[in-house]
């Protein structure tokens, strides 16, 4: 270490900001220094000086005391073993640093020599002095001579105020200077990361590469580097110019073609910076992003794409010969015949834009050949919910069909009273100060056709729907308002329309009308012209030119009162507006200005506000004579102007004698003249000597007059001069007094420097200290992890427990089905029951039947044997017994007709038993089958049964694990 503490370029342990100091005061491109780092122990930092930026590279020492620099990604690492091997390597250009070192910034030097060579020469002080600016030179002359300052100015010797005056010139200019540094430090330092970021991507495309570009991105859009890009320097126009490079290239990848996106919307959202990228290929790039990506839409980075675009295109021509915009077109439209999605509207906004006074794009897009398709779809959208929709496709129809066959039946005179109140809704309930800004547009367009400024005259709401667009300037939003002012000046623009906005503006009802005494106490600031007064009175630098615009409306507004019959309604508003304070600043400037018509026209309004009760005369005339003062001050200033460098060492000491040398030199000459002219006239023979002798007397008198005037002028100088003593006495005490405050200053500094190196041995601790902290973070963050583990189960037994209860919902209704279903089959079975009792009753009583019908077969079977043995006797008696034949022979037949019968009635009765049989048998089945059925039923319930009791015990088991009364590893939750 004690070799590199020997080197002429290294500082030990000075801070950043002292560094960034000495490199403001002495540094130049190239220029380096070595110094420890502040935040890292036993780490250098190589700190290089490159265009009013101070760049920093640590310096690391590996194990075996090698040196390394910490440069950029993507260069490979070196090691040395001396420093100064390692400065004299990066000497080389192209070695990773932002530029090669040239310069090395040595130490200070010892207190005698800077003693010595503090005013070695007024010459190289007034070199840099010339070097300064004019601005610079006059506030540092202003601070060099300020009222603190002039107490310098009785030194005596006149090469020390000389030298005083100089050093403070240059003193005051460089703390100026180092002042702007550091302001422009910090972006500056952005913008040269950036770019050195995008010369690495450009060089190897890495992955390493990109995510340095996509930070340096990130920390470009969070800064205020962002309004950087609005100046004219090199250094942003080369960092935007690479970043259009970027977004055109189609193989760079999404992420980052996406940062820079934002990055440029970020850009666009200001008016100066949307200038500035005019000026670049941007919109063509943007237009190859879209081509690129055409065949999938809905990438983030068409999206982006085209909301950008339609910000940079707003209010701007675009030629239609530029690269891609007939690609551009093209997909817009195809886009707008599709179904609806998250581009429709970007892509509606971006062709209105594109369409707006453009001939070029408007001829292009006519010549199409789905042309009659792409109106079928912008007539859809009228009916479209969303009203910024409605507007950008009212906007495009205009542009493209106003003086066309569907303009005429779009804006025809049935129709054009329905146009402008749907073009009245949307500017009163827009969605935004976006669709309020297309509207008023759209509504400017029409304005420049004499048919629809004469249908607008003609609409029977249009005032209706004025009062509530003058209502609308009572929002606070700056650019909107602005946009509604630029619509009522295009209203002015048409005389009819002119006077409507006049009455509506100014013209009150005659209840409100008031005396001019009370005017003050009966205005209501929600009238419109108090609003337009609050407008008119923003300051200028409003980037919306609310101001500017408003005294513009208000200008047109009373031009048109003088020629109508509401100016005694003005005339209360005019006593409002001439007591203002501020308008005494604009009448002092107009009546002080080297302009004939300004100076008149503020003579009429002073002549006209003159005889008001409250005019400020006063501050009138205060404001004329300081602008007066002013003025003969400048002059003055031209007049008596000398560059500093010509001031030689006489420019303080003739100052301090002027008045007296001046006027004593005066006097004698004068003396002199009169003296010669007195011989001379006494050489001369004149009858009118003595008159010349009186005229030369009275001369003479005055004379001595103002030499005594000039006496008393010297004495009073006299006492200047002591006073001047005193005051240098007092310097001189002041200076000790500093002096001694220095030396407190020291003592306080190296008590801080004894309480850093605490402060130091503290933070070792702490650092010890946060590694402890660290571990215990860890085994929390592992205990952590395991309690997340634990919630998840929680979660999941809860969710189970949720599905369990559901399932036991489930099976208690089921039960209670089941319970229904069993009493209706209770019953049933009961029913059956009695209809089998029934049945075995009717059986028995047909079983007893058979018995009596068998019983009586029976009976007729003996009868028939009986009659069978009364025939064989017959038979025998036949032949003895002819007569008797046929009377048995009779009874024969009677006798067998009834057994005929009877074997009928027996074969009924034979059928009859078998139906009963049969119904018997089928009976006995299904009262089996429901006793199965019952037996079934049965068995479900108690396997139901058992399934709630297993249910319950289980439900009882995880309400006693969430109430933590059983450990879950005692508990057996298998089914």
């Amino acid at each position: 270490m004690s070799a590199v503490t020997s080197l002429p370029y290294f500082h030990g342990n000075i801070s950043k900001k002292a560094c960034e100091l000495l490199f403001a005061a002495k540094g130049k491109d190239g220029s380096y220094l070595v110094r420890e780092s502040e935040t890292i122990p036993n780490a250098l930092c190589l700190s290089v000086f490159f265009q009013k930026t101070v760049y920093t590279y640590r310096i690391f020492k590996n194990h075996q005391g090698r040196y390394m620099v910490q440069t950029g990604y993507g260069v490979k690492e070196k090691f040395f073993k001396r420093l100064p091997d390692l400065i004299a390597y990066y000497k080389k250009p192209g070695k990773g640093l932002v530029i090669q070192l040239s310069c090395p910034l040595e130490k200070n030097k010892t207190k005698q020599e800077d003693e010595d060579t503090e005013y070695e020469g007024v010459e190289s002080l007034d070199c840099d002095i010339r070097a300064l600016t004019t601005t610079q030179r006059r506030r540092a002359t202003a601070h060099a001579f300020s009222p603190r300052r002039q107490q310098h100015g009785a030194i005596c010797n006149v090469g020390e105020r000389h030298r005083f005056v100089t050093t403070q010139i240059y003193s005051y200019s460089v703390s100026c200077e180092n002042k702007n540094i550091l302001k422009e430090m910090e972006p500056t330092s952005s913008m040269k990361s950036l770019l050195l970021a995008i010369t690495q991507y450009k060089n190897a495309r890495t992955e390493n590469n990109v995510l340095q570009l996509e930070r340096q991105l990130g920390v470009i859009c969070g800064t205020k580097a962002v309004m950087i890009f609005a100046t004219n320097q090199s250094l942003p126009s080369e960092c935007l110019n690479s970043l259009v490079e970027l977004v055109g290239d189609p193989n760079v990848k999404v992420t980052l073609t996406l940062k820079i996106i934002g990055l440029l919307t970020q850009l666009a959202s200001d008016s100066e910076s949307r200038e500035v990228l005019h000026t670049y290929n941007l919109i063509s790039a943007l237009a190859t992003v879209v081509q690129h990506y055409s065949t999938t839409p809905n990438e983030q980075v068409v999206l982006q794409s085209l909301q950008l675009l339609q910000k940079m295109t707003y209010n701007t021509r675009v030629f239609h010969c530029s690269a891609n915009v007939d690609v551009l077109i093209a997909f817009l439209m195809k886009q707008v015949q599709a179904p609806e999605d998250q581009l429709t509207m970007p892509c509606l906004g971006l062709m209105a834009n594109l369409c707006r006074h453009n001939l070029s794009v408007q001829a292009h897009v006519k010549s199409l050949s789905h042309l009659k398709g792409f109106y079928r779809s912008l007539i859809k959208f009228l009916a479209h919910s969303s009203l910024t929709v409605v507007v950008f496709a009212l906007s495009i129809l205009a542009s493209l069909t106003l003086n066309e066959e569907v303009g005429e039946k779009l804006f025809h005179a049935k129709n054009i009273h329905q146009t402008f109140q749907l073009i009245f809704n949307i500017l009163v309930n827009g969605d935004g100060t976006l669709t309020r800004k297309y509207t008023v547009d759209l509504l400017m367009d029409l304005l420049k056709n004499p048919k629809i400024a004469d249908f607008l005259q003609r609409y029977e709401h249009f005032k209706s729907c004025l009062c509530q667009v003058l209502g609308l300037l009572r929002d606070k939003d700056s650019d909107s308002a602005a946009k509604i002012l630029e619509l009522l000046l295009a209203f002015c623009s048409v005389s009819s329309l002119k006077r409507i906005l006049c009455h509506a503006m100014f013209e009150t009802s005659s209840e409100q009308r008031v005396t001019v005494a009370s005017l003050t106490s009966h205005i209501k600031p929600s009238e419109p012209i108090v609003t337009l007064i609050h407008w008119s009175s923003q300051p200028l630098q409003n980037p919306e030119r609310c101001s500017l615009l408003a005294l513009v409306l208000l200008k047109e507004l009373f031009e048109e009162m003088m020629d109508c019959t509401l100016w005694t309604t003005v005339a209360p508003f005019m006593e409002l507006l001439f007591p203002d304070q501020r308008l005494a600043s604009a009448l002092s400037f107009a009546l002080t200005s080297e302009d004939r018509e300004q100076v008149q026209l503020a003579l009429k309004i002073l002549f006209e506000a003159a005889s008001l009760p409250d005019f400020p005369a006063i501050m009138l005339g205060e404001s004329i004579a300081a602008n007066n003062a002013y003025k003969q001050q400048n002059t003055d200033h031209v007049m008596k102007k000398v560059p500093v460098h010509q001031h030689s060492a006489s420019f303080v000491g003739s100052k301090c004698s002027s008045t007296t040398n001046v006027a004593r030199s005066n006097i004698h000459e004068l003396i002199d003249k009169l003296q010669l002219g007195v011989e001379v006239k006494e050489q001369v023979k004149d009858v009118r000597l003595s008159d010349v002798m009186d005229v030369y007397e009275q001369k003479l008198s005055s004379l001595a007059s103002k030499e005594n005037r000039l006496q008393d002028l010297l004495e009073a100088k006299a006492l200047a001069l002591a006073q001047a003593d005193r005051l240098i006495a007092q310097y001189r005490c002041q200076r000790a007094h500093a002096e001694a405050e220095a030396r407190q200053l020291a003592s306080l500094l190296m008590d801080a420097e004894r309480k850093n190196e605490e402060l130091d041995g503290i933070l070792k601790t702490q650092l010890l200290e946060s590694d402890r902290a660290k571990a215990d973070i860890e085994e929390l963050y592992q205990h952590n992890c395991k309690l997340q583990a634990i919630s998840e189960e929680h979660e999941s037994l809860k969710v189970t427990s949720k599905g369990l209860a559901q399932n036991l919902e489930t099976v208690e209704r089921q039960l209670e089905e089941l319970q229904t279903e069993h009493n209706s089959l209770s019953k049933q079975s009961e029913l059956l029951k009695k209809h089998i009792d029934t049945l075995k009753q009717q059986n028995d009583g047909c079983l007893a039947q058979l018995a009596e019908m068998e019983a009586q077969k029976n009976d007729l079977c003996f009868q028939l044997k009986e009659k069978d043995a009364k025939l064989l006797g017959l038979e025998q008696k036949l032949k003895a017994q002819q007569e008797k034949t046929k009377i048995s022979e009779k009874e024969k037949e009677n006798l067998e007709e009834a057994i005929g019968v009877l074997q009928k009635e027996l074969s009924k009765t034979e059928v009859a038993r078998k139906e009963l049989s049969i119904k018997l048998s089928t009976l006995e089945v299904q009262k089996s089958q429901v006793e199965t059925q019952l037996q079934q039923k049965e068995a479900l319930i108690q396997a139901q049964q058992d399934e709630l009791n297993k249910h319950s015990q289980m439900i009882a088991m995880i309400h006693s694990l969430s109430s933590s009364k059983v450990q879950s590893n005692t508990v057996n939750l298998s089914l």
